[in-house]
């Protein structure tokens, strides 16, 4: 009897056939094949939910279906594997959720009068969906590398959807550039991986993971290249860790983000909440074990992820487009996500992920609907006093607000304060690299609260401020039911993994994600391995003491900021406050002039070296190959010329030969003698 891990494939399998269908009949089928993807990705979450039941009750799954090469000794073998475990079995939930609300969303979004390309757009949500899914159940890091790429093609193919226009191109092209840059130091570092244990395996025995802790311990050996273990482990993380700041648009390589706002509105939120930019995080929290056995890998982390969300915090601000500030929160939410994986809190970063994942994605769609009641305008300056005309979404927007700020009791409270929480019990347990970026993530709280209720006292609030406000489309279930399933999620996901109640009040069995996440198939999961960490072992006591004050003060910061923008925004005709900054401002808006910082750099930089190697390379490199093969054609040009085809010249020249080979022979006979 086949049972649910026999159909794993099919989780991934299903959305891949959508992508057939869309791509080959697409433009024969209703809504150019919507409702194939909408089956598809149903029949994927169905799958999914079965699977995550099958795992809560102990079971995991670790299955090599296809062996691509192997070396002739056996030593290195390319393999396509399938790793079922808690980490994958709830991110394979999150994901086809989140496709599937998105599918049924954009039948509402993308059904404007002359909108073309509708197969294209199914096609490529349906691969998208494949190959993060893919990605999700990869057992090894080939693999995952492979989907990567899949993940990164297609998000280039969305972005740049509309690609009449001129904004969508010129975004997508970025994207894949600037991501492209991170992957180049990914594929260095599987490579590594490969040369040093001759696995790239996330689980079991032989997974590089455990011959990494055993190297460790004196227990094996592998190949280092010299270093010192730990740091030649150290240098293979960060090689993986630049494809993972690419993806996950983490300082400096955060500047495709905001970019890919070009795209529809629907691929917005699946990019931010659950594919492209989750695929970074969910890669470092599937080799947690190999990043927790460096407490340098992972201070950098912390340092990383505490930087980005503080910095893209500042710059979500002064934005006057209601996808541009949502942009600049993802990439500061993911720095807490990397902050609190640097912090020794491999639990809370991934809860984070998920109810990001929730109210995120939320977000995007509820913007979504306000740019269709705005016929497509996004500026939230024009916009104002839309909370009576469109209650659901402003209802549910405001939902994932509060869950966006972190305030009480909505999920983003409970996963902020437990990744602040972590990296400061961690910090204090003698590591100040994380106390500094505990305190970079504790002051992005205050700006996180003022940029979340700056955008919806203008989007929602006040006097409508252009006559489409006045009037705005209306929107059908279709957008309004995705909107209200994940505007439920935001509030109530939080009991998940109620720490800080579990600390002060000491209630058990309100830690199910602690308790989820350490099951796996070896019993040793990434939860357990952060405590190889020196983090753990410093800090003793007053944890419900310090967790009391740090909910306090965090929740204190997010209540200052909201009230900041309620008094400043929440006004019947509001005003720019942020202009009051003037440079400040400016130098905000222009996102810290990273954009033309990366341009200098690859004009006055990166150009000449480029160009100096290439002078190098045909000067030198080319210049020794050409030059000995000129030697070759002047010889052979000078030999073609005795070829002349009169039998009576062969005759004469075999005669010369013979001559000179009798008097040679004569030469040196009478010089023997």
């Amino acid at each position: 009897m086949a049972g649910i891990f026999d159909f794993v494939p099919a989780i991934v399998l299903l959305p891949f056939v959508s992508f057939l269908v869309a791509l080959a009949v697409g433009n024969r089928m209703p809504k150019g094949g919507a409702f194939a993807g909408i089956v598809a990705t149903a029949g994927s979450f169905l799958l999914s939910l079965a699977t995550f039941f099958t795992v809560s009750q102990g079971q995991t799954y670790n299955q090599t279906i296809y062996t691509w090469a192997q070396g002739l000794d056996g030593a290195v073998t390319l393999e396509f594997g399938l790793l079922i475990d808690p980490l994958s079995a709830l991110m394979l939930v999150i994901v086809t959720l989140i496709a599937l609300l998105v599918h049924i969303f954009s039948l509402g979004y993308m059904n404007d009068e002359g909108e073309t390309g509708l197969p294209r757009y199914y096609a490529g949500l349906g691969l998208f969906t494949a190959s993060m899914l893919g990605f999700v159940v990869a057992d090894n890091l080939l693999m995952a590398f492979m989907f990567f790429e899949l993940v990164g093609l297609c998000s280039y193919l969305l972005i740049g959807f509309w690609f009449r226009e001129p904004g969508p191109p010129s975004a997508a092209k970025k994207a894949f550039l600037v991501t492209r840059f991170g992957d180049y130091f990914f594929l260095v570092g599987v490579v590594a991986v490969f040369a040093t244990f001759g696995t790239a395996a996330f689980a079991g025995s032989e997974s590089f993971p455990h011959l990494a802790e055993q190297a460790l311990a004196g227990e094996t050996s592998v190949n280092t290249f010299g270093f010192a273990a730990e740091t030649w482990f150290t240098i293979v993380g960060l090689l993986v860790l630049g494809g993972v700041v690419g993806k996950s648009a983490q300082f400096p390589l955060h500047t495709w983000l905001p970019d890919a706002m070009e795209g529809p509105t629907p691929v917005s939120a699946l990019i931010h909440a659950a594919t492209m930019v989750a695929a970074g995080v969910y890669l470092v929290a599937r080799m947690y074990g190999f990043y927790a056995l460096s407490p340098t890998a992972l201070a950098i982390i912390a340092l990383i992820g505490g930087f980005t969300a503080l910095f893209a915090a500042t710059m979500g601000v002064v934005k006057r487009e209601i996808k541009q500030v949502l942009a600049y929160s993802t990439i500061s939410q993911y720095g807490y996500m990397m902050l609190g994986l640097g912090g020794g809190g491999y639990v809370a970063a991934t809860f984070h992920l998920m109810t990001h994942a929730f109210f995120k994605a939320l977000l995007f769609l509820g913007a979504g609907s306000v740019i269709i009641a705005m016929h497509h305008n996004e500026n939230m300056w024009d916009m104002g006093g839309l909370k009576e005309k469109m209650p659901v979404t402003y209802y549910t927007f405001l939902s994932g607000s509060l869950a966006l700020a972190g305030i009480f009791p909505f999920a983003g409270f409970w996963s902020k304060d437990e990744v602040l929480y972590e990296t400061l019990i961690h910090g204090l347990g003698g590591s100040p690299i994380l106390l500094v970026a505990y305190a970079m993530g504790l002051l992005a709280v205050f700006f996180t609260g003022f940029y979340t209720f700056r955008m919806v006292f203008l989007t929602f609030h006040g006097k409508p401020r252009s006559q489409t406000a006045r009037d705005p489309h209306g929107v059908r279930w279709n957008v309004k039911g995705p909107l209200a399933v994940l505007g439920v999620l935001a509030a109530t996901t939080g009991v998940v993994n109620m720490v800080p109640v579990e600390k002060l009040l000491g209630i058990k069995g309100i830690d199910f994600l602690h308790q989820w996440l350490d099951m796996s198939l070896d019993g040793l999961t990434a939860h357990h391995y952060a405590e190889l960490t020196p983090y753990s072992s410093a800090y003793i006591g007053g944890e419900a003491t310090t967790v009391a004050i740090g909910a306090a003060v965090s929740l204190g910061l997010a209540i200052a900021g909201a009230g900041l923008a309620y008094v400043l925004y929440n006004v019947p005709e509001p005003t720019e406050h942020t202009d009051k900054l003037g440079g400040i401002k400016t130098l905000l808006y222009n996102n810290y002039y990273q954009d033309e910082y990366q341009v200098w750099l690859a004009n006055s930089v990166v150009r000449p070296i480029s160009r100096g190697a290439d002078k190098f390379d045909q000067g030198v490199v080319d210049g020794v190959v050409n030059g000995v093969s000129s030697v070759s054609l002047f010889s052979g040009s000078r030999v073609r010329r005795i070829q002349t085809g009169v039998v009576s010249n062969y005759a004469a020249l075999l005669t010369l030969g013979l001559t000179v080979l009798l008097l040679g022979f004569g030469l040196l006979g009478g010089w023997f003698q």
